[in-house]
């Protein structure tokens, strides 16, 4: 029998997104940001509110890069969801990682997490029903050492999801089943 319980701010398990763009001074901001999803195949839509520097950077630069956050970087992660850019203008400094400068948008790349999607800004949506930030995909890349057979190994990018009931992270990993095949099964 199901129980009733608190209705929580997200649908559970929640992605752990780490979004990129530079600061006015062209230094990095980074915040983690667990609203995403995408609108469909190339285009991502983040539920954020305009009172985040990285949606100011993001509107005044058009770019930002959306990245996966792994289970070797939780702390990092953690830290960018924690710590606001309008209060801590070298949080990214401060966590010790590294970038490299999109060749396609105005915005970083950090270099040690394993998957990035280079975001060009399209629009913000800030009415009643408004998403927030719509971005179009240019690029997604990810560390060759994170494919098995050309293809994202979901095992060994080691992903977090964020639980919204307990506000834990839990790694993503182990195949349960066939997409589009197992439910073939059923008749």
């Amino acid at each position: 029998m199901k129980r009733e319980i608190k209705t929580t701010e997200a649908i559970f398990p929640m992605p752990v997104l780490l979004i990129s763009t530079f600061n006015d001074d062209g230094t990095v901001d980074v915040m983690n940001a667990a609203w995403g999803t995408m609108l469909e195949r190339n285009y991502v839509a983040l539920n954020l509110t305009e009172t985040h520097k990285t949606v100011q950077n993001i509107k005044a630069r058009k770019g930002f890069v959306v990245h996966i956050a792994d289970a070797g970087h939780v702390a990092e992660a953690d830290y960018f969801g924690v710590v606001s850019g309008n209060k801590v203008t070298d949080k990214f400094a401060r966590s010790g990682m590294t970038y490299t400068k999109s060749e396609l948008v105005d915005a970083p790349v950090i270099n040690e997490l394993p998957i990035a999607i280079e975001c060009e800004f399209v629009e913000y949506q800030n009415d009643e029903t408004g998403i927030g930030v719509i971005g179009k995909v240019l690029r997604t890349s990810v560390e060759e050492a994170h494919l098995k057979d050309d293809k994202v190994d979901i095992d060994l990018i080691e992903a977090i999801a964020f639980d919204p009931y307990t506000h834990g992270y839990y790694k993503v990993g182990g195949r349960v089943g066939e997409a589009f095949k197992d439910g073939l099964k059923i008749k």
